[in-house]
């Protein structure tokens, strides 16, 4: 593999228009090969940043929602015991008429 800076002076060479050896044209192409892979791994690291980004901004959804849930779960529970409470009250109430009306 020839270094980046003889690639790009191949690079010019050929751009220019300019003649390359059977050697320079060969490493030139491999230059290439190898800067195409390098490309590739550039953009498939930012699409799995970008994967990732977005699969923590789904977590993030979630846990929001998730937190909502359980406040309401929460007051919907404090809400169902303060109804029990007066249920308890009412039939205590309730018993307590019946039992003093029949006496």
């Amino acid at each position: 593999m020839i270094t980046d800076d003889k690639g790009k002076q191949l690079h010019d060479k050929a751009s220019r228009g300019k003649s390359l050896t059977a050697e320079e044209h060969a490493q030139l192409e491999e230059w290439y090969a190898f800067q195409d892979q390098a490309e590739a791994a550039a953009l498939g690291a930012n699409e799995r940043e970008k994967a990732q980004g977005n699969l923590q901004a789904q977590i993030e959804d979630a846990l929001a929602q998730l937190v909502k849930i359980s406040s309401r779960i929460q007051q919907t529970a404090s809400e169902n015991e303060a109804l029990r409470r007066e249920n308890t009250a009412l039939r205590q109430q309730l018993a307590h008429l019946l039992g003093s009306s029949s006496v």
